[in-house]
């Protein structure tokens, strides 16, 4: 049984607490945020300890495991200080995508992860499905092939509490920068165009083209302009023998084999509205301790802080890309 607690009571730290409250693995023992409102209502409701300081909730309570589930400038300038906090106080990490806004912050968080060999998770929870796994299992039996192209786009109508001039790249484009990297593996390159929507000052709508080092091409479309409504989500993955789509991250997936016009469905039988959407949380949230709790090596963490690293570090080249007139940017080149 894994001793938890969160840092950051929110509604995204909600999440992980109901998420822990329901696994068998693990026992919510604590929650923290800044603000004494919300870390009491947060304590009140799950019936557990609140604290406003995550060192002294650490020490009080000794954690097997913490979630940092904090916001800040660009929704992640938070994340670093209880990050490290918790890591010094032993404690395995799940933290919220993405991993940082800076993408020094990340790396410095990544390698002290490892540096005290403990497992980091990032909340890439669009990918957490059995829809997702699906599709990746198609991959594994040799049903699509060589790999040629993979396309995605994502649309989240978001109206406030925009902060800066590349929020919706930072804050949005992590999962789906993710789930094209767990099918296509590493990006070499991204060039990138977006446009500022009428009324918007920050970058809205963005297009990213990439090559990924094993050959394969790639696009990325992603929007704040569009409301979210239904699906939000799609991604399609082609190779030689046969392609995959998948609507939403927790509905459906489809496979569409190459020399057949007869195609194979996976539907996941709870998808409607928001609870729909929260499986993808409780999905990897119970994941991630299923695998500290099995004794999983740090490297070998689903989702893990390296992935989330990645999935930044190509955000931040496709940042550059824009800033240098959508001119192609080697990922791998981008720290900082």
């Amino acid at each position: 049984m894994q001793r938890v607690c969160v840092i950051g009571m929110g509604h995204i730290g909600h999440n992980h607490a109901r998420a822990y409250k329901s696994c068998e693995q693990a026992e919510l023992v604590g929650v923290c945020d800044i603000r004494k409102d919300r870390a009491r209502a947060a304590g009140e409701k799950f019936g557990v300890p609140y604290f406003l300081d995550a060192r002294e909730m650490l020490e009080a309570l000794k954690p097997d495991i913490c979630s940092v589930a904090t916001g800040g400038y660009e929704y992640s300038s938070d994340h670093y200080e209880p990050t490290m906090q918790a890591f010094e106080a032993g404690c395995h990490v799940l933290g919220e995508k993405p991993i940082s806004n800076i993408l020094k912050e990340g790396i410095e968080m990544v390698q002290r992860a490892e540096d005290l060999n403990l497992c980091y998770g990032i909340d890439l929870n669009h990918r957490f499905t059995p829809a997702a796994r699906q599709a990746k299992l198609w991959m594994d039996e040799g049903k699509i092939g060589e790999l040629l192209f993979c396309n995605m786009a994502l649309w989240i109508g978001r109206y406030s509490g925009i902060d800066s001039l590349y929020y919706h790249l930072k804050c949005l484009n992590p999962h789906s920068a993710n789930i094209m990297q767990y099918y296509c593996g590493p990006v070499d390159e991204v060039s990138c165009f977006a446009l500022k929507a009428t009324g918007r000052d920050f970058y809205s709508t963005a297009s990213l083209n990439m090559k990924f080092e094993c050959g394969a091409v790639g696009h990325l479309t992603s929007s704040y302009d569009i409301k979210r409504g239904h699906p939000m989500e799609r991604c399609e993955v082609a190779g030689t023998e046969g392609r995959f789509v998948f609507e939403d991250m927790w509905r459906e997936a489809t496979l569409y084999p190459a020399d057949s016009w007869v195609k194979e469905v996976y539907t996941n039988p709870v998808f409607g509205g928001f609870e729909g959407f929260y499986d993808t949380f409780q999905d990897r949230i119970h994941s991630f301790v299923r695998q500290v709790d099995e004794g999983c090596k740090p490297q070998d963490i689903d989702g893990s802080g390296r992935e989330g690293l990645e999935a930044t570090r190509l955000i931040h080249a496709a940042i550059r890309s824009i800033e240098e007139g959508g001119i192609p940017i080697k990922v791998a080149s981008v720290t900082e």
